[in-house]
């Protein structure tokens, strides 16, 4: 996939944002799942392995259709997502984690998130 200007980046943050909340509730509901069957199989309101099957074949699902938008998601605890782009000339990620309201952060594909900076 191509390169992403920041406004299509913001614009495709936006119409995943339903698919990234799923995500985040799948990925509770399998890890409390996976508590249980570890326990023994404690039984929990949300079920039991097949549950648990299931909300990883979910979890997989919605990691595939973030993939596809040529984002990459890089974290999954917390979620992060990076758009590749090009500013001012030089390859760059822009860079959205779990819990930010918005798409304001960039960082250069060789830094990861440590070397993040605000979009200018």
């Amino acid at each position: 996939m191509g390169l992403f200007t920041i406004a299509e980046a913001r614009i495709e943050l936006a119409r995943l944002r339903p698919v990234l909340h799923e995500l985040v509730a799948v990925r509770a509901d399998a890890a409390e799942l996976a508590a249980s069957l570890a326990d023994g199989g404690t039984p929990t309101p949300l079920g039991g392995l097949p549950e648990w099957k299931g909300a990883q074949a979910r979890l997989d699902d919605l990691m595939t259709v973030v993939q596809q938008t040529g984002a990459e998601l890089r974290g999954f605890a917390p979620l992060l997502v990076d758009f590749p782009a090009d500013l001012d000339g030089a390859p760059v990620l822009f860079c959205w984690l779990e819990g930010e309201p918005e798409l304001i952060w960039y960082h250069r594909p060789d830094l990861g998130f440590a070397g993040r900076r605000r979009i200018p």
